[in-house]
């Protein structure tokens, strides 16, 4: 896989895969094998102008499996309810990542996977958040219920307030896909579906921004309890 982008390449340098070589236009502060070479040459290899000055071939991303995310103590996990869209994916691993979450899930069909797109967009977070792709959604949901999780689900409309649910312990945010929302089933497997208020015109946020509020509101629940 050839990633592209300063951060991403600077996180898979400190990441769990290997770097195998790296194109850039300038020599920095890269280490390895590295080769200087025009912005057009690393444009062709990444496939991509957006590129930064710098490319990198590297492992295929390593998934980890669902349960090695519930077998910590009081996980803190966000799923993804057949989120298509790279950039989405990319900023809510960035936010998820930075509230320090167990690990996120992704369902193996219909939902954009880990690629040198979602890599850019999320600053190089997915070289170091655990990512487990799973073959069902709601049976994963279940899982974590029988480990006596809580699990809740964004839902626009819904009448529990996002921060009124008590998020310490196990706990799970779903988010589902803009336009489609949470699938049935996957909403009957929460124990409660939030809402947030919103005041002006438009009747909803991009799911990454409302992702960002919701694990930030649960961050800071678990701070408080931890202190």
């Amino acid at each position: 896989m050839v990633i592209y982008g300063t951060h991403p390449v600077e996180e898979a340098l400190r990441g769990r895969r290997k770097v195998h070589r790296i194109w850039a236009t300038e020599p920095g502060n890269w280490t390895g094998n590295v080769t200087i070479v025009s912005a057009d040459e690393i444009a062709e290899r990444a496939e991509t102008d957006a590129h930064q000055g710098v490319a990198a071939l590297v492992d295929p991303y390593i998934y980890v499996d669902e349960a090695e995310l519930l077998a910590v103590e009081n996980p803190f996990i966000i799923a993804l309810d057949e989120i298509t869209d790279p950039q989405n994916l990319g900023a809510i691993a960035r936010t998820a990542e930075g509230v320090g979450v167990t690990g996120l899930v992704i369902p193996e069909r219909r939902a954009a996977e880990v690629t040198p797109a979602v890599c850019k967009a999320s600053a190089g977070a997915v070289e170091h958040l655990p990512i487990a792709r799973v073959r069902n959604l709601a049976d994963f949901l279940q899982s974590a219920k029988d480990k006596q999780c809580w699990v809740y689900g964004a839902a626009a409309g819904s009448d529990t307030r996002y921060d009124q649910p008590d998020y310490k312990g196990g706990v799970i945010a779903v988010m589902g896909a803009e336009g489609k929302g949470l699938r049935p089933r996957v909403a009957s497997m929460c124990d409660d579906l939030v809402s947030l208020p919103l005041l002006g015109k438009v009747e909803s946020l991009n799911v990454s921004a409302t992702a960002a509020v919701l694990l930030y509101e649960m961050l800071q629940q678990r701070l408080d309890a931890s202190t």
